[in-house]
């Protein structure tokens, strides 16, 4: 039987220049100053997406292998794809990734939350594997240059003010 080879390793990320704002305890991205706040990262970033465990929102996942029940192999975006629109149907294939302290994670997809909140977090560059923060809300009045999927899994406000209001 022939050996297979384990494809490499490759996470869903999103890249994108903005900066990163510690502001009321919380990182928020914007693409300009917020007028407050620590500024922790500027310039071309990187953007990950973690999936909660089930019953542990605390802690999550930044999936970047899948090995599915039948074998297949999947990384990239056939991986969060398969993720996204597959997973229930595949309760025993395991996920393996980075938790947010940067250690190796893996686990059976039937451990993981699809329907809670991802988290968001902020890599300074590609090969980092702790991130710089967990995002809590981008900051932006504009939606359109920003990809699809960091808008489908961060709140975004037109202002500090209109984030301070929410709450």
């Amino acid at each position: 039987m022939a050996k297979r080879t384990l494809p490499e390793r490759k996470p869903i990320s999103d890249r994108l220049s903005a900066l990163v704002t510690r502001l009321d305890d919380k990182a928020l991205l914007s693409p300009a100053s917020l007028g407050a706040g620590e500024v922790l990262a500027r310039g071309d970033l990187i953007l990950r997406y973690g999936v909660t465990f089930l019953g542990k929102p605390q802690l999550s996942i930044v999936p970047d292998l899948v090995v599915a029940d039948y074998g297949e192999l999947l990384v990239g975006e056939a991986m969060w794809q398969f993720l996204m629109k597959s997973a229930h149907r595949y309760p025993r294939a395991d996920a393996f990734g980075l938790n947010r302290d940067g250690g190796e994670e893996m686990v059976a997809l039937k451990q993981l939350d699809f329907d809670y909140p991802y988290d968001v977090f902020v890599y300074r560059q590609a090969r980092d594997r702790k991130p710089l923060a967990k995002l809590s809300a981008l900051i932006a009045s504009k939606k359109a240059q920003y990809p699809h999927r960091l808008l489908a899994h961060l709140p975004r406000f037109d202002s500090v003010d209109a984030w301070r209001a929410h709450g």
